[in-house]
């Protein structure tokens, strides 16, 4: 049984520090996901506790981390390339720690984009979980922040809702005929960019978490991570 104590380290990132948790599983450190967050959260909000819990229940374990901005209190997200540092940084830190077999990045909204950009540079790892990725901003389906995409090289599980204001299905259908085959979308049902689901849907946010937790260890076991 793996020392289930949550740690957490002050992660230097250029001439800034930032706040980072690792929280194992039963499996410890084996597979460690580190779970950015999106523009309008941290990571203590509640969305981002919730997809851990959930996550470490199916044995991944996760890294959560502020981006510098949210450490330091302020509600403007430093530009992509601070935050891709700022992702960089602790991974490395992740690295150093855990030793992990599996190594995934990713993380929801804004924090799966840029380590979606990381990615698509050739960053190491093993695979990119995104949840709620923002293909475009809301009511600007014009915008649309793919160019990166089709360099992606590593498997990716992309989790997003048929209601996500920030992903018209129909545009994000397009963009998978670009990228590779490594690419596995999941859209859910009825569920909004939160993963947040009407009551008249006859679902409810609880088995949409489940269903995100389900896949994405279903998704880690085929890359060899061996999550149960």
């Amino acid at each position: 049984m793996a020392n289930l104590e949550s740690v957490t380290w002050q992660v230097q990132v250029g001439d800034a520090a930032t706040t980072a948790v690792y929280e194992p599983s039963d499996a410890g450190p084996r597979v460690v996901f580190v779970c950015a967050h999106g523009a309008g959260g941290n990571m203590a909000d509640r969305g981002m506790v919730a997809v851990c819990d959930a996550l470490r229940a199916r044995g991944i374990s996760t890294v959560r981390f502020n981006f510098l901005y949210k450490e330091k209190g302020s509600g403007r997200p430093d530009p992509m390339p601070r935050l891709m540092e700022t992702v960089s940084a602790v991974v490395a830190h992740v690295r150093d720690e855990l030793k992990p077999q599996t190594l995934i990045i990713g993380g929801r909204s804004m924090g799966g984009r840029a380590a979606s950009m990381l990615a698509a540079e050739g960053f190491a790892c093993d695979g990119l979980l995104l949840l709620a990725y923002p293909l475009h901003p809301a009511g600007q389906p014009e915008k649309l922040r793919d160019a990166h995409l089709p360099s992606i090289q590593v498997p990716v599980l992309c989790f997003n809702g048929t209601r996500d204001e920030l992903c018209q299905p129909e545009l994000m259908e397009q963009v998978l005929q670009r990228v590779g085959p490594n690419w596995r979308m999941h859209w859910l049902q009825a569920a909004d960019h939160s993963f947040h689901v009407l009551k008249k849907s006859g679902r409810t946010d609880a088995e949409v978490l489940d269903e995100v937790a389900d896949d994405a260890r279903a998704w880690v076991a085929a890359l060899g991570g061996g999550a149960s």
